[in-house]
């Protein structure tokens, strides 16, 4: 069964960093395309960002570029979130999510695009 489980999360204040882990299970996350979501209460969904199944190249909305970093461990089969210079509007659910296809640039930051969702993992940003 193929199943993705957020860690990572917490408080912290404005300007410090955490990194989220995403562990996948029942499958390689090296064949699919896999990004972070984050939804703050009261909002939709919206893309962080994602690496590409097919090139491994990485995209981010413009409101993380610079401050997140998304990688791939494939031998722990694990996905990661650097996020630093973290400020309130952060704050939020964080989700993992995989697709099994290639996004052209953009598109996989759209929720809709995914299949398979973890649970999310709270990050709160406040001093």
């Amino acid at each position: 069964q193929l199943q993705l489980v957020e860690s990572g999360g917490g408080l912290v204040q404005p300007g410090g960093s955490l990194r989220l882990s995403c562990a996948a299970s029942g499958f390689s996350l090296n064949y699919y395309t896999i990004g972070w979501f984050l939804q703050a209460p009261g909002k939709e969904r919206e893309g962080v960002s994602y690496i590409n199944n097919s090139d491994g190249r990485t995209y981010y909305a413009t409101s993380v570029k610079g401050r997140f970093t998304i990688s791939r461990d494939n031998a722990k089969n694990t996905l990661y979130l650097q996020m630093n210079s973290l400020i309130p509007e952060d704050t939020a659910l964080y989700y993992c999510a995989a697709a099994e296809f290639t996004f052209v640039q953009g598109v996989g930051l759209n929720p809709s695009r995914y299949k398979y969702w973890g649970q999310g993992t709270q990050v709160t940003v406040s001093s």
